[in-house]
């Protein structure tokens, strides 16, 4: 399988970590609905009660995520969480191969 992988985490301000969840949720259902090249999108929560998100995406590829970009639900996302999130880190990686059952 290949496949562009994006983890993007967000430390999130005191207090705000329910509300970023919901935002993230929103984001997550609405890419995988109507983004023919989103395979997967997950909203991680540490186990730890640590305030961050991180958030787990697979497109079909770069072009895939780059399309994301540009999506009027991303763009409302981006406006949302600025006043949720202290910090944030993004990183990409391509799939090379998975281990097969």
């Amino acid at each position: 399988m290949s496949g562009f992988v994006v983890l993007a985490q967000f430390e999130v301000k005191a207090g705000k970590l329910a509300e970023l969840v919901e935002v993230a949720k929103v984001d997550a259902k609405a890419s995988v609905a109507n983004e023919p090249g989103c395979r997967r999108f997950d909203v991680l929560v540490p186990r730890d009660g640590a305030e961050r998100v991180v958030l787990y995406e697979i497109y079909d590829n770069e072009a895939a995520f780059q399309a994301h970009l540009e999506t009027p639900h991303l763009k409302a996302i981006r406006d949302a969480i600025g006043p949720l999130v202290a910090d944030r880190h993004v990183d990409m990686f391509d799939i090379d191969e998975n281990a097969s059952a």
